[in-house]
Formats: C-alpha cells, sequence, structure tokens
C-alpha cells in the first residue's frame, strides 16, 4: 500500500467511459509488445482497502486472453513479508522484464476513487512505515481511502466496495489495452492507419 500528494495522469473510477480512459493511459505507458511483461499486483486479503492489488491480480488472471504474467491475487497475495524475494527473483531473470506494479494508496478526501498512471516504481508500505523495495517501471495507483492518520485502520475499515470496483475497471482496462494493442498491430501490418473508430471492432459496449 501507498501513499500519494499529487495526481498526475489519472481516471476516477466513477467516470462515463472510466475504462477505456484508463486504457489510454495504459496504451499510452505499457509496452503491451515487450518480450517479457509481468504485472505485480501489491497487497493483502486481509485488509478491504489494501486488497485493490490483490483482487486486480485475480479479475487477470480470470481473462484467459490475458497473455502476461500475473503476481499477486487473492489466493496467492504479494504483500509485504514475499515482496523483497519476489522483487529478487525478478532481478534474477536471464532477460529483463518489463515490470507494472499496482497496488492501493491514501490520498485527500477529494482524490478518493481516483487511479493514477506513472512512471517509475512504487514504493510499497510507505504509509504505513514499512520499508520495502521498490518494484516496477511503471505504476499503477488506486486512491481508496483518506491518509496522513491511523493508516491500518483507515485500510482495514476501507468499503470493500470500493476496493473492488476500482480493481475490476483497472482490470478491464488492461485487457481492453492490451486488444488495442493487437488491434493496431494487426492494422499496421495490414498498411492500414489505426481505425479511431476501433471501439466497435472489440466490442466497446463491454467495457463502458
Amino acid at each position: 500500500m501507498n501513499k500519494i500528494q499529487m495526481l498526475k495522469s489519472h481516471v476516477h473510477y466513477e467516470q462515463t467511459g472510466a475504462v477505456w480512459r484508463l486504457s489510454d493511459l495504459f496504451l499510452e505507458h505499457i509496452p503491451f509488445d515487450h518480450e517479457h511483461l509481468i504485472f505485480c499486483c501489491i497487497g493483502t486479503d486481509r485488509s478491504t482497502g489494501d486488497a485493490l492489488g490483490p483482487l486486480t491480480g485475480s479479475f487477470l488472471k480470470s481473462y484467459h486472453s490475458f497473455p502476461f504474467d500475473v503476481i499477486g491475487t487473492l489466493e496467492d497475495p504479494l504483500h509485504a513479508v514475499n515482496l523483497p524475494s519476489t522483487v529478487e527473483k525478478i532481478q534474477q531473470l536471464p532477460t529483463t522484464p518489463y515490470v507494472v506494479a499496482i497496488d492501493a494508496c491514501l490520498g485527500s478526501e477529494k482524490n478518493i476513487g481516483h487511479i493514477l498512471v506513472h512512471e517509475g516504481p512504487l514504493l510499497p508500505g510507505k504509509a504505513v512505515k514499512k520499508e520495502l523495495p521498490p518494484i516496477g517501471d511503471i505504476s499503477i495507483k488506486g486512491v481508496v481511502n483518506v491518509g496522513g492518520f491511523m493508516e491500518m485502520l483507515v485500510l482495514q475499515n476501507t468499503r470493500l466496495n470500493v476496493t473492488y470496483s476500482m480493481s475490476n475497471k483497472i482490470a478491464r482496462a488492461l485487457l481492453l489495452a492490451h486488444q488495442r494493442h493487437l488491434l493496431k498491430v494487426k492494422n499496421d501490418r495490414n498498411d492500414d492507419s489505426y481505425n479511431s473508430d476501433s471501439r466497435q471492432q472489440i466490442g466497446y459496449s463491454n467495457f463502458s
């Protein structure tokens, strides 16, 4: 779990077209053509607020058309205990992967519900005074509640519906971004320009 103060590239999970807008951000920041793309979904199922990562990981794992490695699910979470060893294993891989780190975070009241995308690693556990290794080439954070005081209690009393809804839209947007990437590759191979109305080609109604 992380804490933020400022929002950069962000989308509120309840705004109209949130999944499509998020997929725009993901296409801009995530190299879906990288030879080894890993999604590290950080958090624990023992806290409703800190479950955003594991929930997202479980959603991604359920998508048979999502071909990338996913670490961190409700069944097998990536948390403070096993994060250091996981980071070490990733660093020892024969080829350098591109890591997308996903985690919950705390922020100001006005930012609750925003999903933030930015370049650079996450610093997991910072808001609850835990020293954990940084992880990720790019970070996706969901502001699940207010930070600044009694963070552990705040996380444990975060509404599950907020965390569930945010993680669901993050996962759907990642799947959509991957499908849009594949469509662009196909169009490029046919020497066609990318169809700006590609929503209809990939069933945009399923991602509203």
